[in-house]
């Protein structure tokens, strides 16, 4: 028998869920839920072809076999931000709807995702599942009521702001790193550390229990810091600078991605388990850290650079090996598809903006979807409706001569070179029209600057 460290004894007697022993023993496996697991893995500013199916330059093989084993989604958007697309994952609803759509939510914040608003964790938790979230949170933490333990996770490993150091894990110089709520201070790369917990998670797993394994990596967001595997960073000796580091980060996020998906196959759940990946918003620094192949501009504009993701779905025997998916799809749309899929209810007191793919995914089907709602901010915005979109710039001004718009045909032209917004009158107001009617229900920013006085913390989450 291994002797357990004491401390993460204690940690695992006061977690909410017995997992944080990192020695227990594996659960007994003999019955196996009817339901099926769900396995989501969010990536962090990853490019657009920075993965093997988009021919990039950088190593991804075991995306790579992933996605072929399923259905891979060409035209898949989220926020153009981190904080929006994960509330909008979590949510259904697009983040214009409880004031999340401007920013991320930073250090300084005194707010987070809306207790109001019902999440998946929540949903699933309901329908009998056990909810693991291993990673970054970025939903708030200013109070403990916005962490995830709160928001219906059983069990959560990770950290709750963004952009934190590799090896340090701190964040403004303060420690960010966290087991059930209790601060826990561990050496090694969070790449590593996330993949590690994610995986004994599902060796300890009671698999007469469904499953919802929620892995959003901080990789590869900066900062751009080298990691231990000497192999995968060596890969990489024709590239330079921070985009020689970067493809080594990526390569590392899929070994663990791998290692993941081993555990599952190696539990025996694999045949039962539904997997999606994204990531959060396109690559920043395009062309010079990241990639977004002939997509404009990159993370934080509307633009399609900003905002559409490689992201695909895998479930062995019941999605088609090998599909490719044109349908226009948003993150949202996860939401009522994973519910409707784990048998969960849909009745919650807010509307919903996602809809249900069960059979884009099972049967490849077209969706329900017309038009997707990029962004509605007080000013500027972007809506996608069919294949043109429309992109709104100095929407606050006084002067409504200077508001800006760009139309595109995105079909033809995903790079958005051609602004057909003087040629094609009509489709403009058409889709300004459609746009303002999400504008009217959109709700102020809650995002605030930061106040004068305000001190970084020495550990973030701690609450007197």
């Amino acid at each position: 028998m291994k002797v357990v460290n004491l401390t993460l004894t204690l940690l695992a007697l006061t977690a909410t869920f017995a997992y944080a022993a990192d020695d227990a023993k594996p659960k007994s496996d003999k019955t196996k839920s009817e339901k099926p697991n769900i396995v989501i893995f969010l990536a962090d500013d990853l490019g657009w072809a920075d993965v093997g199916w988009h021919g990039t330059e950088i190593k991804t093989p075991n995306l790579d076999k992933l996605a072929a084993q399923g259905v891979k989604f060409e035209q898949f958007y989220v926020q153009q931000l981190c904080t929006p697309t994960r509330a909008a994952l979590l949510t259904g609803r697009y983040p214009s709807r409880y004031g999340l759509q401007t920013s991320v939510i930073l250090f300084h914040a005194d707010y987070g995702l809306p207790v109001e608003e019902r999440t998946l964790s929540q949903a699933l938790h309901d329908a009998g599942y056990f909810t693991a979230m291993i990673g970054k949170w970025h939903l708030g933490e200013a109070e403990k009521k916005y962490l995830p333990l709160q928001r219906g996770f059983d069990y959560h490993y990770g950290f709750y702001l963004g952009a934190i150091d590799y090896y340090e894990h701190t964040h403004h110089n303060g420690l960010d790193w966290h087991r059930n709520g209790e601060t826990v201070r561990e050496k090694g790369y969070s790449t590593k550390l996330i993949g590690d917990e994610a995986v004994k998670v599902i060796e300890n797993h009671e698999t007469s229990k469904p499953l919802f394994l929620y892995v959003p990596f901080n990789a590869v967001h900066a900062p751009y810091q080298e990691t231990p595997n000497k192999k995968l960073n060596g890969q990489y000796e024709n590239l330079e600078g921070n985009r020689k580091i970067y493809a080594g980060m990526v390569s590392v996020m899929d070994a663990h991605i791998g290692r993941i998906y081993k555990a599952l196959e190696k539990k025996g759940i694999l045949d039962n388990t539904v997997i999606f990946f994204s990531s959060d918003n396109g690559g920043p620094q395009p062309k010079v850290v990241t990639d977004n192949g002939n997509l404009r501009a990159g993370k934080s504009t509307l633009y399609e650079g900003g905002v559409r993701v490689p992201a695909f779905a895998v479930w062995q025997g019941k999605i088609q090996p090998g599909t490719i998916s044109n349908e226009l799809i948003h993150i949202v749309d996860l939401y009522p598809t994973i519910l409707n899929l784990a048998g969960a209810s849909l009745e919650q007191k807010l509307p919903l903006d996602g809809v249900n793919l069960k059979d884009v995914l099972l049967e490849n089907k077209p969706t329900p979807r017309k038009e997707i709602l990029i962004n509605a901010e007080a000013n500027r915005g972007a809506l996608r409706s069919g294949d043109w979109k429309i992109v709104i710039t100095n929407r606050n001004t006084e002067d409504k001569e200077k508001i800006q718009y760009e139309l595109f045909n995105v079909k033809d032209d995903s790079g958005e070179t051609n602004n057909l917004a003087t040629s094609q009158p009509e489709k403009l107001k058409e889709l300004q029209e459609r746009y303002e009617t999400y504008a009217s229900q959109a709700v102020p920013s809650l995002f605030k600057p930061k106040p004068a006085d305000f001190k970084p913390k020495d550990v973030w989450g701690e609450f007197n």
